[in-house]
């Protein structure tokens, strides 16, 4: 299910504009970065969370991003940003939804920069 919803947060964000640069992006330390996008002159680090239509009765898919979740997504997004000679660069971190339900089509939904609104 997570490389379904990751292919398909993909191509929701290259529908609106958005530039694919790397996928499952593995750091040393602070685990993995999803996506990797470019939004205009923005880098945008994507964590992307798939469910199943029946999971929701658990939790909807951002309720999987916690503090601490967060924080390893950042450490990992300044991490490649240091790597790749971009640290000066504007970014962000963004979260995408999927919720694929048995016989229809995926309710996808993006969230911008969650690190204002989670932290």
């Amino acid at each position: 299910m997570g490389q379904q919803g990751e292919d398909l947060a993909r191509k929701f964000l290259e529908r609106k504009g958005f530039v694919f640069i790397a996928k499952n992006f593995k750091t040393p330390r602070w685990g993995e970065i999803d996506l990797i996008m470019r939004d205009g002159d923005t880098t945008v680090f994507v964590e992307v969370k798939a469910r199943s239509g029946k999971s929701q009765l658990f939790g909807g898919p951002l309720g999987a991003i916690n503090y601490h979740k967060l924080k390893a997504l950042q450490r990992a997004a300044q991490y490649y940003l240091t790597s790749q000679g971009f640290d000066r660069e504007a970014a962000r971190i963004d979260a995408v939804a999927v919720i694929l339900s048995e016989g229809g089509p995926p309710e996808i939904k993006h969230y911008t920069d969650i690190t204002s609104s989670l932290a």
